[in-house]
């Protein structure tokens, strides 16, 4: 099995990929983890990560950048291929984000990607924080259990306008849209390589999972 992990030049991709391997290597899986910007690479893929971090602006422009890479993913997407964003990457899956004006993401969740109203709150939002969803809500929480703890690092969040689309939540002055998934496309917005266990396990589930 090949895995795309998408390079947009934003990324702890080193740290993705280390963990991937980790997954695999704990579930037995074997799999090619390939780090690439090549579009044709990611139409081949049998699954597709896309991490990222900093502005969604500069996210969207460096995706945007590389001749084909959005339509590939789109094509990827569109056919069933598991999909994976964490952090920025899964803020990418909306339909626009306001950090540093308006910019249009894939459009795959619908919503948009604001700043957090955390009164009183120090911005980003950076440190271990639970959360809450439903048990076997989704194959990607399959081991998980609510009030474990993931690791964020963010100050824009997603106002998602479909709450299906919403598997997890977490807490930082109000709700925050932790999780998210429609069809074969899921995100996360804490850090899923930093996240130890709980990563993980939503790694090694990510692997196995069969939308």
């Amino acid at each position: 099995m090949t895995l795309a992990v998408v390079d947009c030049g934003a990324g702890n991709l080193a740290s993705v990929r280390r963990a991937l391997a980790r997954a695999a290597a704990a579930r037995g899986v074997v799999s090619d983890i390939v780090v690439t910007n090549d579009p044709a690479e990611v139409r081949r893929a049998a699954r597709v990560v896309l991490p990222g971090q900093g502005a969604f602006a500069a996210c969207a422009a460096a995706l945007r950048a590389v001749p084909g890479l959005a339509d590939a993913l789109n094509e990827s997407a569109g056919r069933g291929v598991p999909f994976l964003g964490i952090c920025v990457g899964m803020q990418l899956m909306a339909q626009t984000g306001r950090e540093h004006g308006q910019t249009p993401g894939l459009g795959w969740i619908e919503g948009e990607v604001a700043a957090m109203p955390a009164p009183g709150l120090r911005l980003p939002h950076m440190g271990w924080n639970s959360l809450t969803f439903t048990p076997d809500a989704h194959p990607l929480l399959r081991g998980v259990r609510p009030g474990d703890h993931a690791y964020f690092v963010h100050s824009y969040a997603l106002h998602a306008a479909n709450p299906a689309d919403v598997l997890a939540t977490t807490e930082y002055g109000g709700e925050v849209v932790a999780m998210v998934a429609r069809g074969a496309r899921a995100g996360t917005q804490f850090h899923v390589e930093k996240s130890q266990d709980l990563g993980l396990i939503i790694l090694g589930n990510f692997l196995e999972w069969e939308p």
